[in-house]
């Protein structure tokens, strides 16, 4: 039989980390050896399990997924990470990738996907599905409308993502082990990049460009 693969799952919502878990573990080679709700709890989950694969929910409240693949692959190196997106045409793969992960796929792919994305990272290899491989060829055209979300950086992205979570200033500083007035500095930065005036103008627009999703009215 195949080496065994020891995952890590990350997603928000219980209810997809035990279906994943369930499909997964139909095939012997599989074995989930965690679950995450938060980028926070991967992040320690993976510095005492150190999974061979992680699957990771771009949207993964707290740090974020972004910020949790990078702490992951500083602190489990043997770990590859695979990010899972709701959006074929999030506008960060490149800025996750250069955040350390080895692998891209949305949530509408079928388990045979997610079963070869995570063997072809265990192999040390990388895996972007199709239809984001085809977005990000195409965004690369001249004359491709870019999203304004384009000219941050990394860090600038992090902090949006956490701010548009509704999460404080004292709260992203301690999360990103950041001092408050150095959050304060990139909030303002990313108002200037963006042309937004506050933190209601940065959250539409974050949810018009698909970065972060709509919270449904009760």
């Amino acid at each position: 039989m195949d080496t065994e693969i020891r995952i890590l799952l990350v997603d928000h919502q219980s209810l997809v980390r035990h279906g994943i878990q369930r499909l997964l573990e139909d095939d012997p080679q599989f074995h989930v050896v965690g679950e995450a709700a938060t980028g926070d709890e991967a992040v320690e989950l993976a510095r005492n399990v150190k999974p061979d694969v992680v699957l990771m929910d771009v949207q993964a409240p707290g740090i974020g997924g972004m910020e949790a693949t990078r702490r992951i692959r500083r602190v489990s190196p043997e770990s590859a990470v695979v990010v899972i997106t709701v959006e074929v045409s999030d506008p960060f793969p490149t800025q996750l990738l250069e955040a350390g992960a080895s692998g891209y796929l949305t949530k509408h792919c079928d388990i045979s996907e997610i079963s070869d994305a995570i063997r072809a990272v265990a192999r040390g290899e990388r895996y972007i599905s199709a239809d984001i491989a085809r977005e990000m060829a195409l965004s690369m055209l001249p004359g491709k409308e870019q999203s304004p979300f384009d000219r941050l950086s990394q860090r600038e992205m992090q902090v949006m993502l956490m701010v548009t979570q509704g999460q404080s200033v004292h709260a992203i500083s301690d999360r990103l082990s950041l001092s408050p007035k150095t959050v304060s500095t990139y909030r303002y930065r990313l108002y200037d990049k963006l042309g937004v005036e506050n933190d209601v103008e940065l959250t539409h627009m974050a949810i018009r460009h698909g970065i972060v999703n709509a919270v449904p009215s009760a």
